[in-house]
């Protein structure tokens, strides 16, 4: 990647993939099918590094990286081949059992469905950027807890 960037002039940047173990291969193949890209190397099943052609690079309108994360927006990917894989995440979450594993699935979803928002805080200090990120935070908790579980009006007095 390096010589290529210096001596071709080619626009890259490495990133570390997202997850571990099983995780990692299927949050890759869902960026793959996302992108109309394809999986090789250590992760993928069929393609060698060496074998990779420009047609297996996938599309994207948009891409941002910070030093903790990447976000690849806009894929270009077959619309047919993201709603076969999200009909494919929809059935494993019927059948699983582990908590961990239903979230796991869930994130997955919400990525391919463009169910993903991107909420930027900020602030005056680094003191004031964390209490609004953890006021962030402690909404999007709540949020998700009254989705899951339920609400009754009058905050509990209803009861």
């Amino acid at each position: 990647l390096v010589l290529n960037r210096l001596k071709v002039g080619l626009q890259v940047v490495a990133v570390k993939a997202p997850g571990f173990g099983d995780n990692r291969k299927n949050q890759l193949k869902d960026m793959a099918i996302a992108t109309g890209g394809a999986v090789f190397g250590e992760e993928g099943l069929t393609i060698n590094v060496e074998d990779v052609q420009p047609h297996d690079l996938g599309k994207v309108g948009e891409v941002i990286v910070t030093k903790d994360d990447a976000m690849l927006l806009k894929g270009k990917g077959d619309k047919v081949k993201i709603e076969k894989r999200i009909q494919e995440i929809i059935e494993q979450l019927d059948v699983t059992t582990s908590e961990y594993e239903k979230e796991k699935l869930n994130e997955r979803l919400a990525k391919l469905s463009d169910g993903v928002v991107v909420l930027k805080v900020g602030g005056t200090s680094d003191v004031e950027v964390n209490e609004k990120k953890d006021r962030v935070t402690d909404a999007l908790n709540a949020t998700r807890a009254a989705v899951e579980e339920g609400i009754v009006l009058g905050g509990g007095c209803a009861l």
